[in-house]
């Protein structure tokens, strides 16, 4: 990850870049990682569509998937790629790791597809913690996260032994981009207005007027 910017964020634009690059990423590999199957049995779905004018809560419709370690270290792995700065809260605080745990526990092809490469990657940032640090990954501190990071944070520039620890990276970091970037403090943070009205609007410039051949009329 490039620290030109910041000593502890990814520039929030380029991760918007990074999510349209990996809606074409080739299928996850498994990382091969020793996972505990501690996780949710697989559900079933809601069936029907759900009543939208009832309010629903985490894991009304399916069990979710995070084990207390697992969502720390999601946490931590998330506060670590959009971290609270000018611009908007933590991922944890727009609760992003919440958004990931229930994507990964619908029992749905794509999000099960994307289960099976999260939870082993998860896996895998512990393991890679204690081998270099001794410690959990979300009990590291900023730098030693990063030190981890930049050897997964793109497939390309990877080094064979990270490869697949790479494509986890990618996969994670798409889905808390996602997240983050469908909230109102996503929204604040790329200047996205939604459909508001403006207070005034005099037309298109002259100058665009002037290039299409376009004879601009005065009322």
């Amino acid at each position: 990850m490039s620290t030109d910017e910041s000593p502890t964020r990814l520039p929030r634009r380029t991760i918007l870049k990074w999510i349209a690059a990996v809606a074409a990423a080739a299928q996850l590999p498994d990382l091969g990682s020793t996972v505990q199957a501690a996780a949710a049995p697989p559900a079933k779905g809601y069936g029907m569509d759900p009543d939208l004018s009832k309010f629903y809560g985490p894991g009304d419709f399916w069990p979710l998937t995070f084990t207390p370690l697992q969502r720390a270290t999601a946490s931590a792995l998330a506060d670590l790629i959009l971290p609270a700065d000018h611009l908007g809260p933590a991922a944890s605080a727009a609760r992003v790791p919440d958004y990931i745990d229930e994507w990964i526990s619908a029992p749905y092809p794509v999000q099960q597809k994307d289960r099976t490469a999260l939870l082993p990657g998860l896996q895998w940032l512990e393991d890679e913690a204690q081998k270099r640090f001794s410690k959990g990954f979300a009990a590291l501190g900023d730098a030693e996260k990063r030190a981890i990071a930049d050897d997964i944070c793109w497939p390309a520039d990877a080094k064979p032994e990270f490869k697949k620890a790479a494509t986890f990276f990618l996969k994670f970091r798409s889905l808390a981009a996602s997240a983050y970037y469908g909230t109102e403090a996503g929204w604040k943070a790329i200047g996205y207005v939604g459909n508001m009205p403006l207070a005034t609007f005099d037309g298109p410039p002259p100058e665009v007027l002037a290039k299409l051949g376009v004879e601009q009329t005065v009322k």
